[in-house]
């Protein structure tokens, strides 16, 4: 199971673009988790979504 990392660079090649609302309990635990850093919010959702379905797809794997 991979653990997550904040991303220091976006990582978002191709992209499109996808509206959905986010509790605002957790937009302020995103930005106070990146503030300082080199990542962008949606660099860090992104990454967090690919750790959380790799770590889906080990799970069905067992």
């Amino acid at each position: 199971m991979r653990k997550f990392k904040i991303p220091d660079v976006p990582d978002v090649p191709v992209s499109a673009t996808k509206s959905i609302r986010f509790p605002t309990t957790v937009i302020n635990q995103v930005e106070e988790a990146i503030r300082g850093t080199n990542c962008t919010f949606t660099a860090f959702v992104v990454e967090a979504v690919r750790v959380a379905l790799e770590n889906l797809a080990e799970e069905e794997e067992e």
